[in-house]
């Protein structure tokens, strides 16, 4: 074929678009394919932050990639910064399994998953977050996710998780645009508000009130496994951050 009829081939496929790849069959359902090109990857909506408890980043990926532990993640990021990359952002990463927020039912479906080397004891390396911080930058922007959407796995599995611990420096990522963040003095909330409705507000599943209590107050106020009732203070923090969502 001459180089003009090859330009005028191309020509004419540009014109008429690509032609659609061929359909992945499933089942064995007699059918005839009829592949369309409209369509696209499906868009993660969120990032969803966890501790691996694990004493090494090598610990950790002896799970995470390993056939039988049933668990994954987008990401690694180590205590030195060093970013391991899991599973295709395109893929569902089993990292958030049974799961709720504003709504959404299977985060593991619609969100990425980021994995932090720490037991859960300590605090989180400043080369981590540092790391992390520009790993939400890459993330968020190419996906263009709202800065809210940026979550830890105890908000989305409250009584079944408490990653990552109330060390992580929430504040710090609110401040690098990841994540909300509210600083006193808060508004109050009128008294006749109940505290359920509030944290369904946020996004938060109440049919267990006291789980959602105590993980939100490991996210925004820094302690860990306190159910009691909410305080006005907190009643306001929690109208500050409805607010900004």
């Amino acid at each position: 074929m001459g180089r003009v009829a090859v330009l005028l081939l191309l020509m004419l496929l540009a014109a008429c678009g690509a032609t659609p790849q061929a359909l992945p069959r499933y089942g064995s359902l007699d059918m005839e394919p009829r592949p369309s090109p409209n369509h696209g990857g499906r868009r993660p909506q969120y990032v969803i932050l966890h501790h691996t408890t694990n004493s090494s980043a090598e610990q950790a990926l002896a799970t995470l990639t390993h056939p039988a532990s049933q668990v994954s993640a987008h990401y690694l990021i180590g205590r030195d910064g060093r970013i391991y990359y899991l599973v295709d952002e395109l893929r569902r990463a089993w990292h958030a399994g049974d799961s709720y927020w504003a709504g959404n039912r299977d985060l593991n479906s619609a969100s990425i998953g980021i994995e932090l080397d720490n037991t859960g004891e300590e605090p989180f390396a400043d080369a981590q977050i540092d790391a992390l911080i520009v790993l939400l930058r890459d993330i968020t922007t190419r996906w263009r996710m709202p800065p809210q959407n940026v979550l830890g796995h105890g908000d989305v599995a409250p009584g079944r998780k408490t990653d990552p611990s109330a060390l992580f420096p929430w504040r710090r990522l609110a401040q690098a645009g990841f994540g909300l963040w509210c600083e006193p003095p808060y508004p109050q909330v009128p008294p006749g508000v109940d505290d359920g409705l509030l944290l369904a507000a946020l996004g938060y599943d109440i049919s267990r009130p006291a789980v959602a209590i105590s993980a939100f107050r490991r996210h925004w106020v820094g302690r860990e496994d306190d159910s009691a009732p909410l305080s006005a203070e907190e009643r306001g923090l929690l109208g500050c951050l409805i607010r900004q969502r």
